[in-house]
Parts: structure tokens; sequence; C-alpha cells
């Protein structure tokens, strides 16, 4: 299956429901609604006007923004993944199939306000974009959130040299990946780390580091936020995600 036809699958798409919005496993934190709590915290005293959660999936972290923001832009790659995303700001709840085993399902309701999220609808918007070639109008941001999205793009250099325009001054950009780089989503020589350069390894955060540097300041030392995200009943991703807060330059 190519990369964009995974983001299209029915399972796929149910498998991020619940990682969005339905149990939490293994005893961690939901991670969407954890990325949104370490954005706002971060803000500490800034405008809390505009957010972009850019790679929102299935849009948790978009409405859990909303908490806080008085509007937030949540943009995905895929087409049933924005679909699922108005759904939920439409109704108010969303109905999958959780897959179980096999060809084996559970049905699953989940709603904003069993999520205490109930009147953040009305401040989110969610769109079909490309991170690498975002449209102009989405621009005037206090935030900008890359969740899980940097080692799924076929050219994350085009994002991160040019984000810096669509935030406000003084204005934030949180990345959070587990940077695991693969060529069936990025080319090798378009990949931000995980490599050796000139004899030394050289790691993802080296290449954020560097590629950001003309624009951004770190501003916390990097994190790590952990994921579960549920295949099956028997089967599951645990993995970590490394988080990093960046403050644009003045000027």
């Amino acid at each position: 299956m190519n990369q964009s036809a995974y983001y299209e699958d029915d399972t796929t798409v149910a498998q991020y429901l619940e990682f969005h919005f339905g149990e939490q496993w293994h005893g961690e934190a939901n991670f969407p609604r954890g990325l949104a709590k370490v954005a706002i915290e971060a803000m500490d005293g800034r405008a809390l006007g505009r957010a972009l959660d850019v790679g929102c999936a299935t849009g948790r972290t978009s409405f859990e923004l909303a908490r806080g923001f008085a509007h937030v832009d949540g943009i995905d790659f895929s087409n049933k993944f924005v679909e699922q995303c108005k759904v939920m700001a439409r109704d108010e709840v969303v109905r999958y199939a959780r897959p179980e085993e096999g060809a084996l399902v559970s049905y699953q309701e989940r709603s904003l306000a069993s999520l205490n999220l109930e009147g953040t609808a009305q401040r989110v918007a969610f769109h079909q974009g490309d991170a690498c070639d975002l449209k102009p109008e989405f621009t005037g941001y206090d935030l900008v959130l890359a969740g899980n999205l940097i080692d799924r793009l076929y050219d994350p250099s085009l994002f991160l040299a040019r984000i810096h325009e669509r935030l406000n001054e003084d204005g934030l950009l949180l990345i959070a990946s587990p940077y695991t780089w693969l060529e069936d989503y990025t080319p090798k020589d378009k990949w931000v780390g995980g490599f050796q350069k000139n004899g030394e390894e050289y790691t993802t955060f080296d290449g954020l580091r560097d590629m950001l540097a003309p624009h951004f300041t770190l501003l916390m030392e990097p994190r790590s936020l952990p994921f579960v995200i549920r295949e099956t009943r028997n089967k599951f991703q645990h993995s970590f995600s490394e988080l990093t807060v960046w403050e644009k330059n003045r000027g």
C-alpha cells in the first residue's frame, strides 16, 4: 500500500479515531490531548488568538487547542481524516468500527461531550491540505503545531523553511515526532536527520535546530511524550514522540 493510500484506508481511519477519541491503553495518557496541553502551557501569557494544527489526523488536538484558542484551523493531507474531523465538528459525535481480530470489529461512539469538549466545535475549522505547500490564507497564527508530521512529509524542508511566514511575532512552533524516517514516505536525501554527516551522527533534532535557526529560537529542551496506537485487541504500537518548542525570532 502506498503512503497516501494508507491514510485513506478505512481500517487506518478507525485506528486513528480510537487513538484520538477512544480509550487509553497500557497506562499512557491520550497523546493528542497531551500535545494540546503542552502547547497551551508553552504559550505562557502569549496571545491565544489563532492556532494551526498541521497534520491534524482525526482532529482531537484541534478540539483540545480550542479550549484555549479563539480559533483553530486543522489541516491534514488525508481526505478521509478531514471528513471525520468535519463530522465530529458538525455532529459532535463520531461512530466507527474498531478492529478487534481478523474481520471482527466492535462498534464505537465518541462524543465531544463525553470528552468535556462541549463548545469547542464552534472554534475549529478543518481543511484538506499539503503541509509542504500550504495555501496563502493559512497565516497570522500565534501557534503552529505539527504533531507526528515531519517524518511523513515528502520534503519536510519545504515545511520547515517557510513555516515562520505563517506565525505572528513571538509565535510558537511546536514539533513532535518519533523520527521514524522511512523511504516509503520521505526520500532519504530529504530526511531531516537520522544519518551520518561528515562522519558524525546527525540526529533529527540536529537537523531541526539547523533548519529552524534563521527564524526560531529553541524555547525549552526536548522532551519525550509516549503514545499508543491500538491496531487490534492484541496488537499495539507503543512509541515515543520527541517534542520541541520553538519561538519565532523578532524582526
